[in-house]
């Protein structure tokens, strides 16, 4: 592996872990009150858990594409949401967060892996589409949604105190 495929596979997964340009994933839940993980915001038509488990369905659709020669499709978008009015419990808000950390760790292992050519078409996948491509679509949709749960949490003063100073 050379100076620029390091650099790039770092830089890929600096995109997924990193607080750089924008807050990070684990930032954003921190210390969320449970008591208002199925609130729906305002002008919304979802809640603060439906908006992560869409976030989580994403990525592990994403990975699955990379991964899984016999893919199929999600129904757009419906499939890509959880159904409207849905609500979970704790365990659930919980359940949600390991998914997405463990299938972004999925990622990260398939980007770190030495035989991983980044730049090569998916064998089964739409022409164009290598996991550098695909990579930086879930890097680009975390985060853009984890921007939107951030400001959702602070119009709702969601924030712990500490946060907000």
């Amino acid at each position: 592996m050379d100076t620029n495929d390091r650099s790039l596979r770092q830089q890929l997964v600096n995109l997924l872990l990193v607080q750089q340009a924008h807050m990070g994933f684990e930032e954003a839940v921190a210390d969320f009150p449970p008591q208002h993980i199925n609130d729906i915001p305002n002008g919304l038509d979802y809640s603060f858990w439906q908006l992560l488990e869409h976030m989580r369905i994403c990525q592990w659709d994403i990975l699955d594409y990379i991964r899984n020669p016999n893919y199929t499709p999600l129904p757009f978008p419906q499939g890509y949401w959880p159904p409207a009015g849905e609500q979970v419990e704790l365990t659930g808000w919980q359940r949600t967060i390991e998914e997405f950390l463990y299938d972004r760790q999925g990622l990260i292992n398939i980007i770190n892996d030495p035989s991983t050519d980044l730049h090569q078409q998916i064998p089964h996948a739409a022409a164009g589409h290598t996991i550098l491509r695909e990579v930086l679509i879930i890097t680009d949709h975390n985060a853009y949604h984890i921007g939107e749960f951030a400001i959702l949490r602070q119009s709702h003063n969601l924030w712990p105190l500490e946060h907000q100073t």
